[in-house]
């Protein structure tokens, strides 16, 4: 009867060891945890994207209730820093107020921060972003405000970003900084990946808007996502199986995101959109993620642009937000980015979405905008994030002892 039994034991580890090792750089940190932590991840979304095939599930609904059981439940307070939940112009939000100058005059920072989870997972509330923000709030005295926004499948684009909009244009109203007591000549706009790339595209719009007295000083993007017309760029090339966003859940978030067929997986990651005889919209589009022109070259390496000989022409016209500047805040026109206030943009080394913000970087230093790279040698995406809750490695304290120091300095 052991026999059997040890059998089994022997093929389920093995089996185990199989699903959790992948063949990672030696650059990238903590390699073995980060297996271990990739593998719980990958496992959640091959369940979530099992039960939706049998019909069981919308394609992320196991993933939206596994990422549930890491929320804090009801807004803690302390004698440090005080937690408040409400709403700005219809949106829900969490307040965190640093609580040490609450018996002098001075104002405080304020950050407007969008969490991350390709505008389909996360929340305020996640242990990870909820004590990110807490940490936020005291180590820079300020007052971090955590946008709640609509996730896909309930809302689709561009809904995510009118209310991240809508939401930004009440915050930066006098009554509500002065309730807050945050000096109005020092509030920054922030987020990650694909909240980052809700900030991007909120600060055009809200640097553009003449109605509003009232600006955001300066951007903070941690590994955004800026555009969707280059699946093939070096860094999608070289990271499509690093951990933690491999490249074609990128490319399902950005279809759940615009509401696109899930099976148009394939021919995103082709770059069939890049058809070879574009038209003249696309043509100026591409032109923006144009990477062998906006990409240093130490990041280019010996990859080639990829472009499809038998393009799909219509795919365009099922996805029009491939080239919505408010979904792709890379293809915005040059005279848009000189109105931006200066910007940080945290890269990783080991994550697809490295290029997106290099490219970025560029366009925005060419239009006379001051930016601050913060490359991440040994980071992976959403790295940052991992200075707090279960997992915690040493890159994700790094990196977040960066960010803040920026924010510090420059706001």
């Amino acid at each position: 009867m052991m026999r059997p039994i040890s059998i089994v034991a022997i093929l389920l580890s093995v089996a185990a060891a199989y699903y959790i090792y992948l063949p990672l750089p030696s650059t990238i940190s903590e390699p073995w945890k980060l297996m271990f932590m990739d593998s719980i991840l990958r496992g959640v979304m091959h369940v979530s994207f099992l039960a939706h095939n049998l019909g069981l599930s919308r394609p992320f609904d196991v993933a939206k209730y596994a990422a549930s059981w890491d929320e804090i439940k009801g807004p803690p307070s302390s004698p440090v820093i005080r937690v408040t939940e409400t709403s700005f112009g219809g949106v829900q939000a969490q307040v965190f107020e640093s609580t040490a100058a609450d018996q002098e005059p001075p104002l405080k920072r304020g950050v407007v921060y969008f969490h991350g989870g390709g505008w389909t997972l996360g929340s305020g509330k996640m242990q990870t972003y909820f004590l990110q923000c807490w940490s936020m709030a005291e180590e820079l005295d300020a007052v971090v405000i955590s946008i709640e926004y609509t996730l896909a499948p309930e809302a689709r684009f561009p809904d995510q970003y009118n209310e991240a909009i809508q939401a930004s244009k009440h915050i930066l109203t006098a009554e509500v900084l002065s309730r807050y007591s945050i000096d109005p000549k020092r509030v920054a706009v922030s987020g990650d990946s694909a909240g980052a790339n809700l900030a991007a595209a909120v600060v055009q719009q809200m640097a553009l808007d003449n109605s509003a007295s009232i600006k955001f000083k300066v951007q903070a993007l941690l590994y955004p996502v800026l555009q969707a017309l280059d699946f093939n760029t070096p860094s999608y090339q070289q990271n499509g199986h690093i951990p933690i966003l491999h490249r074609p859940l990128m490319a399902r978030f950005w279809l759940e995101y615009l509401n696109g067929d899930p099976r148009l997986v394939t021919s995103l990651l082709a770059n069939h959109h890049s058809i070879s005889t574009p038209s003249q919209e696309i043509a100026a589009a591409k032109a923006k993620t144009n990477w062998t022109k906006l990409l240093p070259v130490a990041f280019q390496k010996s990859y080639k642009p990829v472009f499809p000989l038998h393009g799909d022409p219509k795919l365009l016209e099922k996805l029009p937000g491939l080239l919505d500047v408010r979904a792709s805040p890379l293809l915005a026109e040059t005279e848009v980015l000189k109105a931006v206030p200066p910007a940080y943009i945290m890269t990783c080394e080991h994550d697809v979405l490295r290029d997106d913000g290099l490219m970025y970087a560029t366009r925005l230093e060419e239009a006379g905008v001051h930016v601050t790279v913060d490359h991440v040698e040994d980071g992976f995406h959403g790295c940052l994030s991992f200075a707090f809750g279960p997992f915690r490695f040493s890159v994700g304290f790094r990196s977040f002892r960066s960010y803040i120091l920026w924010l510090k300095e420059n706001l």
